[in-house]
């Protein structure tokens, strides 16, 4: 029933489009009950009471469900869940009345529900941090609401809001093109076509097109995105009545990218089940051999001792880190919106930044409007107000600058009273220009103007006439060459130049693209300054000393780049443009991106071009942006910062959001990355070399013993407890030294460190059944080790042994000095994990240890406990100086 509806729902919102695609303007605005001009608020109020509030809503209690599934559904719990099922049978179902014994089962029940449960909440903790973290990320779109243009958050759209769309937008609602002009739209998420498609608002659907809605030229869904471009539209569907909200909430909102750490993850857990299923029938079938015991005790055995391959506390441990780490990250400026991006930020080792706004203080100042003989005049900066005041794209830093400096030394009232708009011919990054056509309504009554400023490159290259002192003549070879020498001049000076030139009467009205840009005539100059922050040397200095190399990524020209990246101690012997990085193979771009740290006039393709050569390299990249530009960068970077100024599509796609673009906020949560990160190993290398020690001394004492080495029910208490200590490890401090570079993590290196530290663990265990099976027991209560007493004193001995020294394998490898006197835990964690080992030795006394089958241990027993941890201690120690000289701990 519920499949029906919603399909003969999705029927009428499709035949709703497909209307709204064919009637004509007014039709659409008849329907809507809207006009062209907007919205009034007291309309929009009561749209919103009809329609709703433009947001996706889902049922809070099904999220909750799927968390607990996530919690459930991990490859360790399953584990643990099967293993579980299996005691059940073995202890209990499949033996006769009388024999069964559900202790065994209930314990690791318990030790299930605490990993399921925890993991839970923590999951409802991260999901409660996010929201509330992307609620501090202010998404705008422009609005025509009563009679003006006004920036209003996404979620105060009504039904119809007629919204002005331009470069950079992230479209908020289902909407009808009303106007358009050279308007291009990304919508891969809706057909997986990456290149950008033409949307015009005055067309007519074929009946050849009507099954193709998804394709209509002038239908725009939620979720797209404006490549480049003007127009403006008319919202008829928003929330959850827009065919796709759900689907962008879904794919591009909450979409997480798998990282290095994921992939190891996952790896991990393979090997893991992969020893488990070795290690069951291991020792079933050692214990079987030794000692005859064919039956369910020693299956029960080795399920519980598999249970300690499984670190069923590592997912808490991963999502407490990323909790603690993004609220450290909030308090600092910043917002997490894809938390894994915190384990990626450890990882980094190199971060690609654009060079506006990042090194430089994106505060932009219009020093010099030449023209060809490098004087000021009037009519440049006239001219450049024209073009700025009536683009209606995206104003950048430039545009400000010219119409605050025209503000100041022109008449500004009287140059929009003599000038009226036309048209327009949006900026692109392939032409890296932008064009208004003006009538002159004053001087030379309607005489059309197009005026353009842009590169110089690519203004030399549409245009064929100077004007100098309103002298005009033929662009010649001379006039080339000193243009491009003046400005080379300018650029010298840290300058960034643009040219501006015009053309009278391009072309019949309404029919303007970038065709009409050619046979233009060059005026002058605009010089603007953009100088670096004074925190910019000292953040990358830092950055060199964290081991991050940084990428500078710009459009600029390399005589500006080196400019600036002289003044913030960059090393510009090595700069490549992006004609350079177009004409060489993938092997030498791979060389290249290693040896050069400046990249100009690079393309937004050519940035992702050179990532995929950082990360073909091993890299793990970073990238920080905050224009359309970026937008291609940050789908294939490893984590992506920026900006809450940034535009909508840029914070959409980031994982991390600062107040401010701030090259030394980088720095910290760089550390901060390597601080969680290191907080999940020290789990990892803790779990891995103590399941490891435990393994060999299970499987060589089942060998030896003519008695299993512990019982089932004291293996999985002491696991219980062993889980509990490391669940504080999130909360514990982090070595200086281990910040001081990059953290990644290869299974590959594991083996080795394991197979150094894993052994230690076992000695100690073996000299601690040495001594309780041939010296202790013995002395205490003779030498019949088929006695319950002998045995229940040995699992004693060894119960209490093993807990002490897993908890040092924790203090111990958490750092690679000496511990507790060169290096010690935060007291959080030193004593829990100490608490945990008292709690344990104190069971062999407790009234509960008889059904534990353990007794009480003589009160010597505990400086053997002692200086059996101190040798644990000195030869770690010993192994870890050893180790160090070879590998990195």
């Amino acid at each position: 029933m519920l499949k029906a509806a919603s399909k003969k729902r999705s029927n009428i919102d499709i035949q709703r489009i497909q209307r709204i695609a064919r009637e004509s303007r007014s039709e659409t605005l008849a329907r809507l009950q809207a006009s062209a001009e907007g919205l009034s608020t007291n309309k929009a109020e009561e749209n919103r009471r009809e329609y709703g509030k433009n947001e996706i809503i889902t049922n809070s209690n099904s999220s909750k469900w799927r968390l607990l599934w996530e919690s459930i559904a991990t490859p360790f719990t399953l584990v643990l869940l099967v293993l579980t099922l299996l005691t059940l049978f073995t202890s209990y179902i499949l033996v006769p009345q009388g024999d069964n014994d559900l202790i065994t089962t209930i314990v690791m029940i318990v030790m299930l529900i605490i990993s399921v449960l925890v993991n839970f909440i923590q999951k409802i903790r991260i999901a409660k941090v996010t929201d509330q973290l992307l609620n501090m990320v202010s998404v705008t779109t422009n609005i025509r609401r009563d009679g003006k243009n006004v920036e209003l958050p996404t979620d105060e759209v009504v039904v119809g809001d007629v919204i002005n769309l331009s470069a950079g937008d992230m479209i908020p609602a289902d909407m009808k093109l009303l106007t358009s002009k050279d308007l291009f739209c990304s919508s891969s998420y809706l057909d997986g076509d990456p290149e950008p498609a033409e949307k015009m608002a005055n067309v007519v659907i074929k009946p050849s097109m009507a099954n193709d809605y998804l394709n209509y030229p002038n239908i725009l869904y939620e979720g797209t995105t404006i490549v480049s471009g003007s127009g403006t539209g008319i919202v008829f569907a928003i929330g959850n009545h827009t065919v796709f909200g759900k689907a962008v909430q879904a794919i591009s909102r909450k979409k997480v990218k798998t990282t290095l750490f994921d992939r190891e993850m996952k790896q991990l857990a393979k090997i893991l089940i992969i020893a488990t299923a070795i290690v069951i029938p291991l020792l079933f079938v050692i214990n079987g051999l030794t000692k005859g015991n064919w039956g369910g005790e020693s299956l029960i055995f080795a399920l519980t001792a598999a249970v300690g391959l499984t670190p069923e506390v590592l997912p808490i441990i991963v999502n407490s880190n990323l909790t603690r780490g993004a609220r450290e990250i909030s308090q600092n400026g910043a917002v997490v919106k894809q938390m894994n991006a915190i384990q990626n930020l450890g990882s980094t080792d190199v971060f690609c930044i654009d060079k506006t706004g990042t090194l430089t203080q994106n505060q932009v100042v219009l020093e010099r409007h030449y023209d060809l003989d490098m004087q000021e005049t009037p009519q440049i900066l006239k001219f450049s107000y024209l073009n700025a005041y009536y683009q209606t794209g995206v104003k950048d830093l430039i545009d400000k600058a010219v119409i605050d400096a025209a503000g100041d030394e022109l008449d500004v009232n009287e140059i929009q009273r003599d000038y009226n708009k036309i048209d327009e011919i949006p900026f692109d990054y392939t032409r890296k220009r932008m064009s208004v056509v003006v009538v002159d309504n004053d001087e030379h009554h309607g005489q059309h103007l197009l005026v353009t400023k842009g590169a110089a490159e690519g203004m030399l290259a549409i245009s064929n006439k100077v004007e100098l002192n309103g002298k005009v003549e033929d662009l010649t070879t001379a006039w080339r060459e000193k243009i491009l020498n003046q400005i080379n001049e300018l650029n010298d000076d840290g300058l960034r130049v643009l040219l501006v030139g015009y053309k009278l009467n391009p072309a019949p009205v309404g029919e303007f693209s970038a065709k009409d840009e050619h046979d233009l005539t060059i005026i002058g100059y605009l010089a603007y300054l953009d100088p670096p922050k004074e925190t910019t040397k000292e953040a990358l200095e830092d950055l060199k000393k964290d081991y991050v190399d940084v990428k500078i990524f710009t459009g600029d020209n390399e005589a500006v780049t080196r400019a600036i990246a002289l003044q913030v101690g960059l090393n510009v012997d090595t700069v490549y443009d992006g004609t350079q990085i177009e004409a060489v193979s993938p092997e030498e771009l791979r060389e290249i991106v290693e040896k050069c740290d400046i990249f100009v006039r690079i393309t937004p393709e050519l940035r992702v071009k050179i990532i995929n050569a950082l990360k073909a390299n091993g890299h793990t990249v970073g990238y920080m942006g905050n224009g359309n530009k970026d937008a291609l960068a940050m789908k294939v970077a490893d984590v992506t910062v920026t900006s809450n100024t940034s535009v909508d599509i840029i914070k959409e796609s980031a994982d991390i959001i600062f107040e401010q673009k701030d090259l030394q906020l980088l720095e910290e949560m760089i550390l901060m990355g390597r601080k969680v990160f290191s907080n999940t190993m020290k789990y990892i290398k803790t779990f891995l070399v103590t399941n490891a020690g435990s393994v060999i001394a299970m499987v060589v004492s089942s060998l030896l013993l003519p008695f299993l080495p512990l019982l089932p029910l004291q293996v999985l208490i002491l696991n219980l407890l062993f889980s509990i200590s490391c669940l504080v490890i999130p909360f514990d401090s982090v070595s200086k030294n281990y910040v001081k570079k990059p953290q990644k993590w290869s299974i590959k290196r594991w083996p080795k460190f394991v197979l150094n530290f894993g052994p230690i663990l076992a000695i100690i265990d073996f000299i601690a059944m040495g001594l309780m099976f041939y010296v202790i027991c013995p002395y205490l209560v003779g030498s019949n080790y088929h006695h319950w007493v002998f045995m229940t004193l040995f699992y004693s001995g060894i119960f209490v042994e093993s807990l002490w020294t897993r908890i040092m394998v924790i203090h111990t490898l958490r750092d690679e000095r000496f511990p507790f006197f060169k290096q010690h835990a935060t007291p959080v964690v030193f004593l829990v994990t100490i608490g945990m080992a008292i709690i344990g030795t104190m069971l062999p006394s407790s009234s509960i240890a008889p059904s534990l089958g353990l007794a009480q241990l003589p009160f010597g027993y505990w400086g053997i406990v002692f200086l059996l941890e101190v040798i644990y201690i000195l030869l770690t120690t010993l192994v870890k100086h050893l180790y160090l000289k070879k590998e990195k701990f």
